[in-house]
């Protein structure tokens, strides 16, 4: 995924605002803050939609787009396609992956085109098992999110993937909720799906800070996805649960810091802290020939002398040599 540990994920969704400058200036504050790619969305308001007024397809009637037929808001968001290879070229000059998530065969069909590196189904999507053996045919790295998908859907999913001969799959913890809160996170779902299906795991947070991340990375995630946008006051459909650049760029700086907390499995301690430790002193002057009595011996930092563990071995011992107060006891002062 990456050389930095944890792929960093930013989504610009619909935050482009139909404007291809703010698009660019979108990616370059990307890279700026530390993300490893920037993902896009490719697909018409025809490949998720039907233009029809009805039940179905009317004004939303509740959530953050109340009002809008679904038709609209994906008209809005959706990216021009003749943007796309351009975008690609811009990204990729600074340093970062582009991808996208395709929406129908066409897209695939044009993004195989352009040449992208790997695919990402978006939670939506899951069921649509054609769409997703289709991509996975391609035999690019597969990230598929499980925000609105049930044990069997995600098995579903990531058989098909298998089936095309595509083993190159991360399922994503998802919470299908904009913006989402930190109790519908479920997290501990993470180091589920790894143990159940085989595969590696990560997030895509819809939540309104970076605390999902962290604790994701914690659990195992080696993929973080986040929706970014230049500023909130900007609009648009996904503006309100995207980070602002200084948010995002802080939550790398945490997710890096998360991963190197994480460290390894060890249980050795440095010569050097082992110095730290208590270890027995004499408490008081003792002459060659006396025996060790509990008023001789102190349990005391630093660590220079012998263990503690060792104490009710040397009461009645008899010194071999004479010792003062203060120095550290070894083996070899008594016998």
């Amino acid at each position: 995924m990456s050389s930095k540990g944890t792929f960093i994920i930013a989504e610009m969704s619909a935050n482009h605002g139909n404007d291809y400058e703010i698009a660019v200036r979108t990616i370059e504050e990307m890279a700026k803050c530390g993300a490893n790619a920037v993902k896009v969305q490719t697909y018409t308001a025809d490949s998720l939609t039907l233009n029809v007024d009805n039940e179905y397809f009317g004004p939303r009637k509740q959530g953050l787009w109340k009002g809008q037929k679904p038709y609209d808001v994906f008209k809005e968001g959706a990216m021009p396609y003749e943007w796309q290879p351009r975008l690609k070229m811009v990204a990729e000059d600074l340093g970062l992956e582009f991808f996208s998530s395709p929406f129908d065969f066409e897209a695939v069909d044009f993004l195989e085109k352009m040449g992208v590196s790997r695919y990402k189904i978006a939670s939506f999507e899951i069921t649509d098992i054609p769409l997703i053996e289709y991509t996975a045919s391609k035999k690019k790295p597969m990230i598929i999110s499980t925000g609105v998908a049930e044990l069997v859907d995600i098995e579903r999913a990531v058989n098909i993937c298998r089936k095309v001969g595509n083993e190159d799959i991360t399922l994503l913890k998802c919470t299908s909720e904009y913006p989402a809160t930190a109790d519908q996170a479920n997290l501990l779902t993470i180091p589920n799906l790894r143990d159940t299906f085989g595969v590696k795991v990560g997030v895509s947070d819809h939540s309104m800070g970076s605390t999902i991340p962290i604790v994701a990375v914690s659990l195992g995630a080696s993929v973080v996805e986040k929706h970014f946008i230049l500023d909130r006051t900007l609009g648009g459909p996904d503006s309100g649960f995207s980070m602002e650049p200084h948010e995002f760029a802080d939550m790398v700086i945490a997710i890096r810091e998360a991963e190197a907390s994480l460290g390894q499995i060890t249980y050795q301690v440095s010569p050097e802290s082992k110095l730290r430790r208590r270890s027995l002193f004499l408490a008081q002057d003792i002459k060659k020939g006396e025996l060790f009595t509990k008023s001789h011996i102190r349990s005391v930092r630093p660590g220079n002398g012998i263990s503690p563990i060792y104490y009710n071995q040397i009461i009645g011992k008899e010194a071999v040599v004479d010792l003062s107060k203060g120095q550290p006891i070894k083996f070899s002062y008594f016998k």
